[in-house]
């Protein structure tokens, strides 16, 4: 098996992940999903270099690891706590069924592979399905920021939006500086950190953890 067809199966395990995160009810397994996506996501910026046939550069080996503690360990970490400390672990009645979901996500996935082939790149990706897998990815972090109604569920759509946007940043990686690399990392800690905050508080005030009762404490 060589590196074009490794990053070929990650990229379709990655759909096939943001698929599971649709269907599952748990708000557990919802994030060891989004952590296990994380992960191989991590190894791409390497697996770019060993397909060009280049030595694994400093670059690319900061990024894996940046992303492994953030994504993969302390994120999860976080995000399982509340759900511990929170008592609450499913999704009982989004907005959106399960099975719509992954039905609306299909088609999405569809769609984001129709629209890739016609857009322009700037440099030649080290997989065709890169793109699409991106664009896919992008958009059902959005269905599920908005098909859901616990903050967690919400928390994670944000997550997996961000996972699309690193997929998409793999084009640009060599032309990417180290440091901004870094501060969309860090920027993204801090806004998890902060929805964690807000998870917590709503949480105290209304005995769970339902977005759409900060809508009543607006009307009233």
């Amino acid at each position: 098996m060589n590196a074009h067809t490794i990053i070929d199966s990650v990229l379709v395990l990655v759909i096939l992940l943001n698929l599971g995160m649709l269907a599952v009810s748990r708000l557990a397994s919802g994030v060891r999903l989004f952590a296990l996506q994380s992960l191989l996501l991590a190894f791409l910026p390497l697996a770019g270099d060993v397909f060009k046939g280049e030595p694994l550069g400093l670059h690319g080996f900061v990024i894996a690891a940046g992303t492994i503690a953030l994504k993969v360990i302390l994120i999860p970490y976080i995000l399982l706590r509340i759900i511990r400390t929170g008592e609450v672990h499913r999704e009982v009645e989004p907005f959106i069924g399960f099975t719509a979901s992954v039905f609306v996500g299909a088609i999405l996935v569809i769609g984001s592979f129709a629209v890739a082939v016609r857009l322009p790149l700037p440099t030649e990706p080290v997989s065709k399905l890169i793109v699409p897998v991106a664009l896919s990815t992008l958009l059902l972090g959005l269905l599920t920021l908005v098909s859901r109604l616990k903050a967690i569920t919400q928390v994670l759509g944000f997550l997996v939006l961000e996972n699309g946007i690193f997929i998409l940043g793999l084009l640009l990686l060599k032309q990417t500086p180290l440091l901004v690399e870094l501060g969309i990392l860090l920027d993204l800690f801090v806004g998890v950190f902060i929805m964690a905050i807000v998870v917590y508080h709503i949480r105290r005030e209304f005995d769970h953890m339902d977005t759409h009762l900060l809508d009543v404490l607006k009307e009233s």
